[in-house]
């Protein structure tokens, strides 16, 4: 059995084709959706002349589409948006920054982004700024900046890093240290003095 096969498409598909384009596809993409769903067919000269004026219309969407978008990306790049979430004293988030998140926040200013579109690094999970890739097409790409803010004024605590040795166990520090050693000077004071 053929691992692929040839097909017409009788409607735009994202990430394969416009009408009239002669794809190859595999055939359980082919047999599982492109085929049922009519999206496509077995190609042949006459569907491709009856799909001319369709194809048409769908190069000029595309064209349309690709104009907007360019247009959205040179006013995209270089924008700051902020989002504000709960977080704990250390500014850490309860949740997470999404993707979905950035896009919502993004439609809201005026730009058509959709998650897909938004490329983070890693899980956004602390109140701090990050820089954000933001990719419509291969071509299409623009960096934002992201200000992840808390809910509230944060606590500002004076506390000492925690240290660990080798081990990896805590080194619980004293914070009572000349207590301690005027204690250590009574007991080596007690022997001597027997």
């Amino acid at each position: 059995m053929a691992k692929s096969i040839k097909l017409l498409l009788t409607e735009s598909v994202d990430n394969l084709g416009i009408v009239g384009d002669i794809v190859n596809v595999k055939t359980g993409y082919a047999r599982n959706y492109l085929l049922p769903f009519g999206y496509a067919t077995t190609p042949s000269d006459e569907l491709v002349g009856q799909l001319a004026e369709k194809r048409a219309q769908a190069e000029k969407d595309v064209a349309a589409r690709r104009s907007m978008r360019e247009d959205m990306i040179s006013k995209l790049d270089g924008q700051e948006l902020t989002i504000i979430r709960a977080c704990n004293n250390q500014g850490q988030l309860y949740g997470s920054v999404t993707q979905q998140d950035i896009a919502s926040a993004l439609k809201e200013a005026g730009f058509a982004v959709v998650p897909r579109e938004v490329r983070l690094p890693g899980t956004i999970k602390r109140a701090d700024t990050f820089d954000v890739h933001v990719k419509v097409e291969s071509d299409l790409e623009a960096h934002i900046k992201l200000w992840v803010v808390a809910d509230r004024e944060l606590e500002s605590e004076e506390s000492e890093e925690m240290e660990f040795d080798n081990e990896g166990e805590l080194i619980i520090k004293d914070t009572k240290k000349p207590a301690k050693a005027d204690a250590k000077a009574e007991e080596q004071a007690a022997p001597a003095a027997e």
